[in-house]
């Protein structure tokens, strides 16, 4: 049972990109904090599905689902306003918080010089566009219900620069430098805006084009031995989307939620394989 510093009942959250990886951890934890959830996803329906069906399950006998699951693209502004409806009318409120976890990059992982111009628009179109509606709807929607939170997933890449990470860690850093404006312009509001930027997670999108010789390797430079587990990020998320999130004093900023993640991580020294998620 959530502890009533974090508890989100009766509040209504929206993730994006829950089907799978960081989003469906996200959406199952702030479940468990009392969160409603609407699970967004663009092609992974059957993964989808059965996210709403676990969070469902294990919240008993209530009156009504938790969870509702919709279709839309983050990329495309009539779908953007379609999914906060829906979210609406499914709970019969107003929409209290946002995480946006979608996301796509080329598992080839191009040089700059080599990235065709169609895979950098591609990459832009949802990271950094569909970050760009979210946060634009989000902070219409949050204001006239009187607050929340509005959370987006970036990328340690950010600072760690790497080679064949281009237009993916470009399309992040803009991502966050708009969080951070966008905290400025919500002030007074009761509404907080941030990023959480994960280090490397174990997950399907994470090992996608990598061999095991790179991800070993990436093992190796972690401070902790070990590759970052969903619930990690899930965690910092949740406390976010807290009023103890709101409580302290640092909406915009991105290099909290990896001082967070870091301390969760501590817990946990013990070295994976590379293959377990």
């Amino acid at each position: 049972m959530a502890s009533s510093v974090s508890s989100l009942a009766g509040r209504v959250a929206i993730v994006t990109g829950s089907s799978r990886g960081i989003g469906r951890a996200i959406a199952i934890h702030l479940a468990e904090l009392g969160a409603k959830i609407v699970i967004n996803y663009t092609t992974r329906s059957t993964e989808a599905d059965q996210v709403a069906a676990e969070i469902n399950s294990s919240a008993g006998t209530v009156p009504q689902p938790i969870a509702v699951v919709f279709l839309a693209d983050i990329s495309e502004p009539s779908q953007i306003k379609s999914l906060f409806d829906a979210a609406e009318k499914a709970f019969n409120s107003p929409v209290h918080i946002l995480v946006n976890s979608a996301g796509i990059l080329n598992p080839n992982y191009p040089t700059i010089a080599n990235t065709p111009i169609e895979e950098f628009d591609r990459i832009f179109k949802v990271n950094t566009r569909g970050s760009f509606l979210c946060c634009k709807e989000a902070a219409k929607r949050l204001k006239r219900g009187g607050g929340g939170r509005i959370i987006l997933l970036t990328s340690s890449l950010t600072e760690a620069l790497i080679p064949g990470q281009g237009a993916y860690t470009a399309s992040k850093a803009a991502v966050e430098a708009m969080v951070k404006i966008l905290a400025k312009e919500l002030k007074g509001l009761g509404i907080t805006a941030n990023c959480v930027s994960p280090g490397p997670v174990a997950t399907e999108m994470f090992f996608d084009g990598k061999s095991e010789e790179t991800v070993m390797n990436i093992i190796e430079r972690s401070p902790f031995g070990r590759l970052g587990e969903t619930k990690d990020i899930a965690s910092v998320v949740g406390f976010l989307a807290s009023d103890g999130g709101f409580k302290l004093q640092f909406s915009g900023d991105t290099r909290i939620s990896n001082i967070l993640q870091c301390i969760n991580n501590a817990k946990t020294t013990k070295k994976q394989n590379w293959k377990s998620s």
